[in-house]
């Protein structure tokens, strides 16, 4: 990885700054375009993504196209220095290609035809909806390749993978699956496992989706999806990169949406984005809730190797399609922003620039609201965003180099997902991923978030938790990578079945049972209001002391050359291991069996990153709710604080010194962080 990547596009080396804009919803009254370029510039906005639904308003019949209004709007931006990100209209398709083109909207699994409305209801395979795609997207291209305004190309919007059961899906669904198992049949009915229940194929036109109790059958579906989505995206880019070789193009992720696996587009976009929509001020606290978007910043960041990313979507006050929609509290949206910058991003970018008048999202939040003019509290924390971030231009292609991995792979969650048993409720493969991840968050250790098929070289420290499904080569690769000195962790329901949803045989956890020296006997769950504990064993603890509240998943094991760190004391497995670790050439592999309390988390790596010398950013304590991040070029650090409670704290930056990016002041020993706080300082 290098110590710093090239801007996003090298013509603008400033952090993108903007939102997702609507022009088209103005045409009968353009001067609001007028007056949206005085506020983007008020704002610090720079960067304004346009086009995303605007089919319909870019040829409202096929072959008649009406580009007048977007020339208008491109030229304000250019005039007054600003960019767009200029997007394919494929996200929301017009009527008159549904009434034309029946094959573009999706079949349901019920056979009937989906009617036009809503969006993304588009059948992925259609030949006619691509070929209409490819054409639309070629004439935007010849238009604007030279315009100066162009800086990014934004594909579509926000794929999903969407269940479309047309004949067209199923052929194709059916060739993939030939080409999978090297049309062989047979091969495929083994994987499946297809003589539980009679469900043995004799011809490939037997097979179609949808039968949850093959579970090949599901995972393979999903791998289908995101692999013809995967072509669509393609086909769509294809006159982009013919006709604009040297713009960027990406399309907008929804974090860890499970319809797709994301990891499968990583080398077909040029820079990944996405879009990030946390329910701040839910009842579980809004510390909580960061962690869990700083994992999924992570993730991103990791897809393209530690490449900045675009957050291509957030909303600057508040959301409009939850139970409850509470307004982001003053502070929040800068340390929202100022999080997503830490842990990658070169961009903050917004839904929405201007509210819109009608439909769906109209009081979804907006840096300008229906009032039009700047005189809010949103507006303000906007241009106030916009300030710091114009002060950040060395942060821009600087990049994270943690010691820390956590596992988080798609395919494991869908096995995960798709599995009947042993509970069928609160698996929570992304929220547990998200709790360990949670322990280094809160102590200022960076951690990237990677798949099962990633490197695992450059790390110290790899946590697998719930690694289910295990693929070929990957045990081989975790046990080299332990025995060369690394250490990993596991959890209950690890190496339990392969690629195609196939119990492991000869006893869990399957090909990672000589690594962790256990044997897993059997699985016990708890109801939600039940516990077991689990307590340290003395002389042995690893960091553990005392008890810790056991839930959920509780993995009876026997050891099998590993030490017992900690054991239950309920049940009638009590006295028997909780928490092993096994000396594996010349590096540790832990397992733990249960699904622990926070403290567990905390002391446990807490002790981990102690003993390895993982390094943290600050080498004082954090109080609960506040992280210290950091991206570097090498050379200098850039250290991001950020507070994500309402409570004022006081931060022990020890005998460092820092430079306040945004005041220049020098900055030693205590910090003041004010509640929703939010500071960068510069190290080194």
């Amino acid at each position: 990885m290098p110590d710093r990547f090239p801007p996003i596009n090298p013509k603008f080396p400033h952090f993108m700054h903007g939102g997702d804009y609507n022009p088209d919803q103005w045409i009968d009254t353009p001067e609001v375009w007028d007056e949206d370029i005085r506020l983007m510039k008020l704002a610090g906005c720079n960067t304004m993504s346009v086009g995303i639904f605007s089919w319909a308003s870019l040829e409202p019949e096929e072959g008649r196209f009406t580009f007048e209004w977007m020339d208008a709007v491109l030229d304000k931006l250019a005039k007054k220095g600003a960019y767009a990100v200029l997007a394919t209209p494929s996200g929301s398709k017009p009527a008159w290609i549904s009434v034309k083109y029946p094959e573009s909207c999706r079949v349901r699994a019920d056979g009937v035809r989906e009617p036009h409305g809503d969006r993304h209801n588009h059948c992925r395979t259609s030949p006619a909806y691509r070929a209409q795609c490819v054409r639309i997207n070629t004439e935007l291209a010849r238009r604007y390749r030279s315009h100066p305004a162009l800086l990014v190309w934004h594909v579509s919007n926000e794929y999903n993978g969407g269940e479309c059961y047309c004949d067209l899906c199923l052929e194709a669904f059916r060739t993939w699956l030939r080409a999978r198992y090297n049309n062989d049949l047979g091969e495929l009915n083994r994987k499946w496992w297809t003589r539980f229940w009679s469900h043995t194929f004799t011809k490939w036109d037997q097979i179609r989706p949808g039968d949850p109790s093959i579970h090949g059958l599901t995972i393979d579906w999903k791998r289908f999806i995101s692999d013809q989505m995967l072509g669509f995206f393609k086909a769509e880019s294809a006159p982009l990169r013919e006709l604009t070789p040297d713009i960027p193009i990406t399309t907008n992720f929804m974090g860890t949406y499970t319809g797709l696996n994301y990891w499968k587009f990583a080398d077909a976009v040029d820079v990944v984005s996405w879009d990030s929509y946390p329910p701040y001020h839910d009842r579980d606290g809004d510390w909580r809730f960061a962690q869990m978007t700083s994992f999924t910043h992570d993730l991103n960041r990791c897809i393209k190797g530690g490449k900045p990313f675009m957050q291509m979507e957030c909303s600057p006050s508040v959301q409009n399609w939850k139970p409850v929609n509470k307004l982001k509290r003053p502070g929040l949206h800068r340390v929202e922003a100022l999080q997503s910058v830490a842990h990658g991003s070169d961009t903050v970018q917004y839904f929405q620039w201007r509210k819109s008048r009608g439909g769906c999202e109209k009081f979804h939040g907006a840096v300008v609201d229906h009032c039009g003019h700047e005189h809010t509290r949103v507006f303000r924390e906007v241009a106030d965003v916009g300030r710091i971030l114009s002060k950040l231009d060395g942060v821009i292609g600087t990049t994270v180099k943690p010691e820390v991995a956590m596992v988080y792979d798609w395919e494991n969650r869908w096995a995960i997902d798709a599995t009947l048993g042993p509970r069928n409720q609160k698996k929570e493969y992304f929220e547990t991923c998200v709790n360990h991840y949670g322990a280094f968050w809160l102590a200022g250790v960076p951690v990237d978030v990677i798949n099962m098929d990633c490197d695992f070289s450059p790390y110290r420290l790899i946590v697998a938790p719930m690694l289910y499904m295990v693929r070929p080569g990957v045990a081989e690769r975790l046990e080299r990578f332990v025995a060369d000195g690394g250490t990993a962790v596991f959890t209950y329901l690890s190496g339990i079945a392969d690629e195609s949803d196939l119990c492991f045989l000869g006893g869990f956890p399957g090909p990672l049972r000589a690594m962790l020296g256990i044997w897993s006997e059997e699985i016990d769950v708890l109801y939600d209001d039940e516990t077991n504990t689990v307590a340290a064993v003395e002389g042995l603890s690893a960091g553990l002391s005392g008890a810790y509240d056991a839930r959920i998943f509780c993995d009876i094991i026997h050891t099998e050359g590993a030490d017992v760190l900690a054991t239950y004391q309920g049940e009638f497995y009590a006295g028997s291991p909780a928490v092993t670790v096994n000396t594996f050439g010349r590096g540790q592999a832990y397992y733990i069996a249960s699904r622990n309390d926070d403290r567990f988390h905390t002391d446990f790596y807490g002790r981990l990153v102690e003993r390895l010398g993982v390094r943290r950013i600050i080498h004082g304590p954090l109080p609960t709710g506040v992280t210290a991040q950091v991206r570097t070029d090498g050379r200098r650090e850039f250290v991001f604080l950020l507070n994500f409670t309402r409570d004022a704290h006081t931060i022990d930056l020890g005998s460092g010194r820092f430079t306040d990016m945004d005041t220049g002041a020098a900055v030693t020993g205590a910090f003041p962080l004010a509640g929703y706080g939010s500071t960068v300082l510069t190290r080194g």
